[in-house]
């Protein structure tokens, strides 16, 4: 097991198996990696905790990793389908939570999912591709993709919302944070329209997107100034932080695109779910092989503290 270090060290390793079944985490992979980071010259604690067994357990270390050495672990792990999380050990437990909506939440893109019901999904789906990755600007990425929705029936918005599937651990994850006094906000570059109904069936406290304009009973083509982006959820993680007296370092944020780059930088702890390139080139906490409760095991939850409803 890990090397003999000093009884409390400022930084926590957490590893989280997606699928038990096949590739289960054992004793001998963590001493695997704690000899790698012993190569690196980082210390690592003398135990570790199993969060719940064969699937999460965590350990101390003595320095933060670095970008290449936490790349270096996860391709790692990769074939064993484990996720790695590694961050401070002060405030692991978040008090704040901002989540996007689209692919984190949710299983699809709200606005390719609404297209497609219209019969022009691959338009506007190459045109998300790309705006998700960064490589348009967000803004006119949205105005052009929901001009192209004008005179459609708002009556494809209802089917489409009876249609929304949450991601697998979704519920788990808002409702296990809420229940251990965390806000969960909802934030997205989607509509109000579907952050409206998935807020409360996830267990978000609040929700914020954007305003379809909706006349007639037909969609408008047009987004309601003033448009959210990665600047306003930003500015909305720093807001709800500064009202509930909290630093930044108790927030937790999780998405998937570029949109979500600004919050992701900024929290305590920031997660890329299932994320997109260039997010995975800058920030170092990804899930990217397990469902939305590994976001728990990354704040130290055990799995006996999960919510029990789902």
């Amino acid at each position: 097991m890990p090397n003999h270090t000093p009884d409390h060290m400022p930084y926590i390793i957490t590893l989280v198996a997606a699928d038990p079944r096949s590739n289960m985490l054992s004793a001998s992979l963590i001493e695997e990696i704690c000899q790698y980071l012993s190569g690196e010259r980082i210390s690592s604690a003398p135990y570790a905790k199993w969060l719940r067994d064969d699937i999460a357990a965590e350990f101390e270390i003595g320095a933060m990793l670095s970008m290449s050495r936490i790349t270096h672990l996860r391709d790692m792990l990769a074939e064993r389908k484990i996720d790695i999380f590694c961050q401070p050990n002060e405030n692991r437990r978040k008090k704040l939570l901002l989540a996007d909506m689209d692919s984190t939440i949710v299983t699809g893109e709200t606005l390719d999912d609404l297209a497609e019901s219209a019969g022009i999904g691959e338009k506007i789906a190459a045109i998300t591709a790309r705006a998700m990755n960064g490589e348009l600007d967000f803004i006119e990425a949205i105005r052009e993709r929901v001009a192209m929705l004008a005179d459609l029936p708002a009556s494809l918005i209802d089917d489409l919302q009876k249609d929304l599937r949450l991601n697998d651990g979704a519920e788990n994850f808002v409702q296990t944070m809420r229940n251990h006094g965390a806000t969960c906000v909802l934030v997205s570059g989607g509509f109000t329209v579907f952050t409206g109904s998935i807020a409360p069936r996830a267990g978000f406290h609040h929700h914020h997107g954007n305003i379809l304009g909706i006349e007639n009973d037909k969609m408008t083509g047009l987004v309601h100034d003033p448009i959210l982006d990665r600047d306003t959820k930003l500015t909305l993680l720093k807001d709800y932080a500064e009202k509930q007296n909290l630093s930044l370092e108790q927030t937790l944020t999780i998405g998937d695109g570029a949109n979500d780059l600004a919050m992701l930088s900024a929290a305590g702890l920031g997660i890329g779910y299932h994320a997109k390139d260039m997010l995975r080139a800058e920030i170092p906490n990804h899930i990217v092989h397990g469902d939305l409760t590994a976001a728990l095991y990354a704040q130290g939850f055990s799995h006996v503290e999960f919510d029990r409803n789902e």
